[in-house]
């Protein structure tokens, strides 16, 4: 046996360094890189990285950049209390996990809080170093006490006195009391003090935990500047008011992240109570397992050294830094009413195409032709006006309806309600499951049932995430059915910040399928098909692997063929293999997917006829659209589900079929404007990294988030996603 020479990786931790053999690290790169898959979490901080890129451009405002800032924390938050919570609940019951990068659980766990820990560093750097410099220029300034006026001073001594001194708590852990709750992402204080002569006492460990429900930052207006004052340096400068006669050695500020996966396990205990397990589950995220400390520098190795010992947290999961603690706080700034003319603001939605009149009747206007909804650029508003016209119609008889996510004082839930004060048949399917939603769904849900609604609360086994609404209505001698298919949800506030895809219309095929389709989630039928929709959990992934294959067998008899999909999120590995033997059989292949992409593309003898972009801008690609050339008779698919797990085998999902032509010729024109982006567009490598789109010179700039308000001339421009074989 041979002693192989190595060499070191520095780690740093509190202006200490650790180290790792670089041997070890050069071996797990191999490994990954050997993989023909990306590591779904590796993907996800990629995500983030774009996401932290519009912070980091120099032709975005400062309150931009700080919202975008903020989201990155926000988004790394919910990363670590649903991705690292599951992989910890793994570790911790040493339950077997290999990742798609080849690695277990534990290996895996040291490089992904690599990454993390590179990841924090550059937004540490992004906001010193290049937001910081931009606040006085602007404005804005964040202040330490100690930097404020006298006068200001005493202002804020009286801030701390009647509003902060009541609501604070010193919390001691002794051998006389048990060790505090301390609250998911919530600052707190750990205070190391002495006792007095007289008792001599020896160090002691109290923590202060800052309150929720109190804004982040102090704010004070002088004449041509807004001071922001974090709350925890008002804290910190008078924390001796509650520790009197006695000495504070150290103050550390540090914050937890804890354990947010409440997944709920397949049960066959028909008689349980389901929303009260959901109630039960949603307390666990205030006590779950702690899985990340982020602490300022020059932190207490005592305060640490507790908390490291009392979660059983390793040196990796402690998160130091010397700027500001929770950037999430920085909305607070970003989203100020005195800098809200310093954020464009998003042009107003234009007519969808086809919605001429402005007084038209709606129930006329969707029978006569089918209506697409491109949000934001066209308004929610078709989707409310139906619903409300609906509620008061006489002629209605029954609305069903999907609610995975609703807005405050939600237009949706009113419309219900009112429909159901009428005499009307309105049956609700609320998703509890729907995560950060769940109390609020709840909530809504008990409204509606008290109403007279039939509500249904979900499904032990699957989490219902497609978005349909039926409404039947009799007109004559006939029922007619109104239907609305969507990617996004029932909920008006991010209809207007995130961009989807709804279909508007009375096609006896949609009616047909989507009334079997309530039947099945609402009772027990069984339906032997349906026309115009492909649902999950039965067969949604092998109705996507058989179109794949029929472009697959169309590229070996040299017809034409190409697939282009548009969806959040790629992983399933299923569809990738089969991506990968049409892209080796000769299929185009080019996807847009804005978040986690487990595809490698470009890999010689793989997928070297595989392209992947990504867009991330001023809106949220939500949209999922599903492209299959089929010999120039393209078959085309919109809904609510990602290439996914969990959203073929865990979650009731539906792609609707685009029949009509004129809908087509739009949603062609949606896949051929996101190709051409060259603005928000980012090209994924072989290796999973990604490189933003730079226009060349003399290029037309591209903007899909500012040319979609003009459908109408889009649609006079000649577009075609793949041209015959003889031509390409």
């Amino acid at each position: 046996m041979t002693n192989a020479k190595t060499t070191h990786i520095p780690v740093e931790t509190n202006g200490k360094t650790r180290t790792q053999p670089a041997s070890s690290r050069s071996r797990t790169s191999t490994l990954i890189n050997k993989s023909n898959y990306i590591s779904r979490d590796l993907s996800w901080l990629q995500f983030n990285d774009r996401v932290l890129d519009q912070a980091r451009t120099p032709s975005r405002t400062i309150f931009e950049r700080l919202k975008f800032l903020a989201i990155t924390a926000s988004n790394l938050d919910e990363f670590f209390m649903i991705r690292v919570g599951s992989l910890y609940n793994y570790i911790d019951y040493s339950k077997e996990r290999v990742d798609y990068s080849g690695l277990r659980e534990r290996p895996f766990k040291k490089i992904l809080f690599e990454a993390i820990q590179a990841f924090t560093k550059t937004q540490h750097q992004c906001f010193q170093q290049e937001l910081l410099p931009e606040f006085s220029k602007n404005g804005l300034q964040i202040a330490k006490v100690s930097e404020l006026r006298p006068e200001e001073q005493a202002q804020v001594a009286n801030y701390f006195m009647y509003t902060l001194f009541p609501m604070l708590t010193p919390m001691a852990y002794d051998n006389y009391r048990s060790f505090p709750l301390l609250m998911n992402k919530l600052m707190c204080f750990g205070v190391v003090t002495k006792g007095s002569s007289v008792d001599k006492e020896e160090e002691r460990l109290s923590f202060v935990q800052i309150p929720q429900n109190l804004p982040r930052f102090y704010e004070i207006d002088r004449e041509d500047t807004l001071v922001f004052v974090p709350i925890e340096e008002i804290i910190r400068t008078h924390i001796d008011k509650l520790y009197r006669n006695i000495e504070i050695l150290q103050l550390s500020l540090f914050r937890i992240t804890r354990n947010g996966d409440i997944t709920l396990e397949e049960s066959d205990d028909i008689e349980q109570d389901f929303i009260d397990e959901i109630k039960i589950k949603l307390k666990t995220r205030k006590t779950g397992r702690a899985v990340r400390i982020e602490v300022e520098r020059g932190f207490s190795e005592r305060t640490i050294r507790t908390l490291r010992k009392r979660w059983g947290l390793e040196e990796d999961n402690i998160f130091v830094t010397d700027s500001l603690l929770d950037y999430t706080g920085l909305f607070q700034i970003a989203l100020h009413d005195e800098f809200r003319d310093r954020i464009p603001s998003i042009s107003p939605s234009v007519a969808p195409v086809g919605m001429n009149e402005p007084d038209v009747d709606i129930f006329e206007l969707i029978k006569k032709q089918d209506l697409l909804l491109h949000h934001p650029f066209n308004s929610f508003e078709p989707v409310l006006e139906l619903l409300e016209a609906a509620a008061e119609d006489e002629d209605v008889l029954a609305i069903k309806i999907t609610i995975y996510r609703l807005s405050k004082n939600s237009r949706v839930s009113t419309a219900l309600l009112k429909a159901a004060e009428n005499g009307k048949h309105v049956s609700v399917l609320f998703e509890l499951k729907a995560r950060f939603d769940e109390e609020n769904n709840i909530r809504e849900a008990e409204r509606l049932q008290k109403a007279g609604c039939f509500v249904i609360y979900g499904f032990n086994r699957y989490k219902t995430h497609t978005k349909l609404m039926l409404i039947v209505r009799k007109e004559d001698n006939q029922v007619v059915r109104y239907v609305h298919m969507s990617s996004g949800n029932y909920n008006e506030s991010t209809a207007r910040l995130y961009t989807d895809i709804g279909l508007l219309s009375a096609r006896e095929g949609y009616g047909q399928d989507i009334s079997e389709f309530f039947n099945v989630i609402t009772g027990h039928s069984q339906p032997l098909g349906y026309r115009n929709l492909i649902t999950s959990p039965n067969t949604m992934r092998d109705a996507l692997i058989a179109l794949l294959r029929r472009e697959a067998e169309n590229a070996a008899k040299g017809l034409a063929c190409g697939v282009v999909i548009k969806i959040n999120s790629l992983e399933d590995q299923r569809i990738i293999d089969e991506l990968y033997l049409a892209s080796q059989a000769g299929v185009p292949i080019k996807l847009i997917v804005r978040g986690i992409c487990c595809l490698r593309p470009q890999r010689k003898g793989l997928s070297e006829n595989i392209e992947v972009i990504s867009l991330v801008g001023d809106l949220l690609e939500h949209s999922r659209i599903y492209y299959f050339h089929n010999n120039g008779k393209p078959q085309v698919y919109g809904g609510s589900a990602d290439a996914m797990v969990r959203s073929f085998d865990r979650r009731i999902e539906s792609l609707f079929l685009i029949t009509d032509e004129s809908v087509l010729s739009q949603i062609i024109t949606i896949l051929d404007i996101n190709l051409k982006d060259n603005v928000n567009g980012y090209v994924m490598q072989e290796d999973g990294s990604y490189v933003h789109k730079v226009p060349a010179a003399g290029e037309v700039l591209v903007n899909l988030h500012e040319a979609f308000f003009d459908m109408q001339g889009l649609l006079q421009q000649p577009t075609q996603l793949f041209m015959d074989k003889k031509t390409r």
